[in-house]
């Protein structure tokens, strides 16, 4: 149901308008005069601090030589920029599997906790309370050197995406039962009293409502996937951030090779973000 409320703007012949109200009038009280000043002069202070905080790190930064043209000429070259473009590509490869691997996985264990079997709920449970309890550090250790001693070993880029879907697929499977939770129980009741069984409820009406709503979700996930294939170091794995590593120890120009990784993972990220923000608006 839509709230509607007044809009008390004067218009031709007297009558005010019904707008929809947005979530914010709803749920929260608007600030007052006082309440606006001091949220303007927090603002203001805020920005101040950022921009001393700011202009003392770029300060350090001269000072020790970090921004002399020295430091930053390698990446005009391409072989440089190819190097780290290759990293970039890793990085996304590990991302891209990962995902492939991580969203069925944790849709598969959402419809086994969603199911009226005991034993598979409890085991779907089991597994997620585990593996979201459990660090994804930890769990590639144990891939690393646990593996091995039972006689299974992997190449390092099975070796980070593994874990990272087994961690991931947990999530995924808590945001889908808690968006099919979320829904109206009445779609449910609705599907069974047209005959339908539970799971063809599930199929027909439940789930392409709930993924619907979790896109944006789980379009953010992948901010968190692409994160994680930075601990690609501890299996040798040559993603960005492992490469920079290497490329800034080699050339001693670590912060450099640092800050130009940083930049890379900033741009992906706020691109996600920005499709997660529009599918949000879209849906």
């Amino acid at each position: 149901m839509t709230t509607i409320t007044t809009d008390q703007r004067p218009r031709p012949g007297g009558k005010a308008r019904a707008t929809p109200a947005r979530p914010q009038d709803i749920l929260f009280d608007l600030p007052g005069p006082r309440a606006r000043r001091r949220i303007r002069i927090a603002t203001a202070l805020s920005l101040l601090a950022l921009a001393a905080l700011a202009a003392f790190v770029i300060r350090q930064f001269a000072a020790h030589g970090q921004l002399d043209a020295s430091q930053w000429r390698s990446y005009t070259l391409w072989p440089i920029d190819n190097y780290l473009l290759g990293g970039a590509e890793s990085t996304l490869l590990v991302t891209v599997v990962a995902a492939a691997l991580a969203f069925p996985f944790g849709a598969a264990l959402a419809l086994m906790r969603l199911g009226r079997s005991r034993i598979p709920r409890f085991l779907a449970r089991g597994y997620t309370e585990l593996f979201r309890a459990l660090p994804l550090l930890l769990l590639l250790y144990l891939f690393l050197f646990g593996l091995p001693r039972l006689g299974l070993t992997l190449s390092p880029f099975w070796q980070l995406v593994v874990p990272i879907a087994l961690t991931n697929a947990a999530v995924v499977a808590e945001l889908v039962r808690a968006g099919v939770a979320a829904l109206d129980r009445g779609q449910g009741e609705a599907a069974a009293s047209l005959g339908l069984s539970h799971w063809q409820s599930m199929r027909y009406v439940v789930l392409p409502q709930a993924i619907r709503r979790l896109v944006p979700a789980l379009v953010s996930q992948l901010v968190r996937l692409l994160k994680d294939s930075t601990l690609g170091y501890v299996v040798s794995y040559l993603e960005l951030l492992h490469r920079a590593q290497v490329l800034g120890e080699y050339n001693h120009t670590v912060l450099s090779a640092y800050l130009v990784a940083a930049a890379v993972f900033v741009v992906v990220n706020v691109g996600l973000g920005n499709v997660a923000d529009r599918l949000e608006r879209r849906i």
